[in-house]
């Protein structure tokens, strides 16, 4: 068994993967990196070839099924699901190796931060922090550390192509949430298109509806309209 595997879900990612696998490749000898793509047309595939990940391919556009398929092939002890977009520092896994060998009950993510400059995005990380140590809230793209026993026992990502980060952690024991000391580098790519503020509003009117039991086809031809 693998210490580590680490599960990324791509859809025409080819400029954004190579700087995650290359924060990524320190941990070759003692893990796994798992691609499970859904069609994408650039050279994603491609990236994820060079850099020797294990590379899965699927033709529907579900994420929830990606993060679940990576999960299955997995060999580790712990899963890592990572969105493609992001970045870790280059000590990442130095520090949080005590992880890996201490309480597998505990779910681990990082402190969310935003890789831009504008003084927005540092109000916005303030608030997503908070959102997330007090109410127990991360989201997927703060990353997720498990132990693979915990992962199956609460029946891992459901088949859904949006949401699926919200609903898996609805399964979870929230007082085994925790945040760790270390940052993730989100990309800024999201906020950019639009107002951030608007933004904002616009992602918390999708959680509203879909906690209302609105269906996910719904929300999801909603979001990419946007």
């Amino acid at each position: 068994m693998s210490k580590i595997s680490i599960i990324i879900p791509t859809l025409n990612e080819a400029n954004n993967l190579p700087l995650l696998l290359s924060d990524l490749s320190i941990i070759k000898e003692e893990g796994e990196i798992i691609i499970v793509d859904s069609g994408s047309k650039d050279k994603t595939i491609d990236v994820a070839n060079i850099y020797g990940a294990k590379v899965y391919k699927l033709k529907e556009r579900s994420r929830g099924l990606q993060l679940n398929v990576g999960a299955k092939n997995s060999k580790g002890d712990w899963l890592i699901f990572l969105h493609a977009d992001t970045r870790l520092t280059h000590d990442c896994f130095k520090k949080i190796n005590s992880v890996f060998i201490g309480d597998k009950d505990y779910i681990y993510y990082f402190e969310f931060k935003i890789n831009h400059k504008k003084i927005i995005y540092r109000v916005l990380e303030i608030l997503v922090n908070l959102r997330s140590k007090f109410f127990k809230q991360p989201y997927g793209d703060q990353g997720l550390i498990i132990h693979r026993n915990t992962y199956f026992k609460n029946n891992g990502f459901r088949k859904i192509p949006i949401m699926e980060d919200l609903d898996f952690l609805r399964k979870l024991n929230k007082k085994n949430l925790k945040q760790l000391n270390l940052p993730i580098f989100i990309s800024s790519r999201k906020w950019e298109r639009t107002n951030i503020v608007l933004q904002a509003f616009k992602n918390w009117n999708f959680r509203r509806r879909w906690l209302k039991g609105e269906s996910v086809k719904s929300i999801y031809s909603d979001y990419y309209k946007q």
